[in-house]
């Protein structure tokens, strides 16, 4: 049985919003698949993980999705504060070259362990900002990528954000995250609507709808591979 680990930050751990592991997974009968995905991962704590999160199930496949918390540290400096005290984040932000320095070392450690690296590129759509800074990391990533022959699966490409001019997000914002999981709150369409964005419900993480129509495209990408 081959194996799969979906690694990467709160799109892959999917306990906020739609879950793509699991819509995934429902189109691969006869693959374990694992899901490691940690909310708020940026690529140090990813690098960190790499060997005991990934490497001891001895995959098959990584199918990568990152870059969202580092774009985010980079281009929302209140924001800084929760990644330097509970990502433990030099400074609190990734920039662009240690970001690239990171990819390489995570892609690279991932083929030395004889696994197939697979890397989802996703946009945000929260405001113009944190999409312009989530473009320019997705270029660094697929720049690695594309000097390490690992294919990617370019959501970017693939959805249409709802950009509007909002406010820069900060530590609120991110708090309202964690009092949203433990409330148990779910009213992601509601959220969507009032909020005016088009796959997420606050500009970062899927609705469950467009979760299972990623999955579907993860299912047949992978099939390919």
């Amino acid at each position: 049985m081959n194996t799969i680990v979906f690694f990467g930050n709160s799109l892959i751990e999917g306990r906020y919003g739609g879950d793509v592991v699991a819509a995934t997974a429902a189109h691969l009968p006869g693959v374990q698949v694992i899901n490691a995905g940690q909310a708020g991962n940026t690529i140090h704590n990813l690098l960190e993980r790499l060997e005991a999160d990934v490497m001891a199930h001895q995959p098959d496949q990584v199918v990568i999705l990152y870059g969202g918390n580092d774009a985010i540290s980079f281009s929302q400096p209140a924001t800084r504060r929760y990644y330097q005290q509970v990502q433990k984040v030099s400074q609190g932000v990734v920039e662009p070259e240690v970001y690239r320095s990171g990819c390489r070392e995570l892609l690279t450690r991932i083929q030395l362990g004889h696994a197939l690296p697979a890397l989802i590129l996703a946009p945000l759509e929260y405001n113009p900002a944190t999409a312009a800074a989530m473009h320019q990391y997705n270029q660094i990533a697929r720049e690695e990528a594309a000097a390490l022959n690992v294919p990617i699966l370019d959501l970017e490409a693939r959805l249409t954000p709802a950009l509007a001019e909002r406010p820069p997000l900060d530590q609120q914002a991110i708090n309202l995250i964690g009092q949203r999981l433990v409330s148990g709150w779910a009213d992601y369409e509601t959220a969507r609507v009032a909020g005016g964005f088009s796959y997420t419900f606050d500009g970062l993480h899927l609705t469950p709808e467009s979760a299972v129509q990623i999955g579907r495209w993860l299912a047949d990408w992978l099939r390919q591979l």
